[in-house]
């Protein structure tokens, strides 16, 4: 599956379902933006169970800011509606690989609690 760009039209419509969903927050003038491009989208072909969305920052300013963007690529992770990994860098395909790993291993009622244990 070829990786999906993320706006604030289609942001919620694409994160709120249930599933994994990982943003890279990007821009076209970030070098290790632009290096790190091909190993997502390699990834986003071996994980056609999982959305991998590119949000340009340049074009969706309004989202960068909402998630407080201040370093790029910050690469996100959603699983069932719920941010569970959001960290600036660029990751090397092992990396990316081992997130997914994580991410899909998650027991999501368990994060839920430690969410609402948190906010209480």
């Amino acid at each position: 599956m070829a990786t999906v760009a993320l706006t604030e039209e289609n942001f919620d419509e694409v994160t709120k379902k249930d599933g994994i969903v990982l943003v890279d927050f990007w821009a076209s003038w970030c070098g290790p933006c632009v290096r790190f491009a091909p190993t997502y989208e390699r990834s986003s072909e071996q994980h056609p169970g999982i959305t991998f969305g590119k949000v340009d920052t340049e074009a969706q300013q309004m989202l960068a800011a909402k998630f407080d963007i201040r370093s790029i690529p910050t690469i996100m992770a959603i699983r069932d509606s719920v941010i569970v990994f959001s960290q600036p860098g660029a990751l090397p395909e092992s990396a990316l690989e081992s997130l997914i790993e994580q991410v899909e291993k998650l027991d999501m009622d368990d994060v839920r609690k430690q969410l609402a244990a948190q906010a209480g």
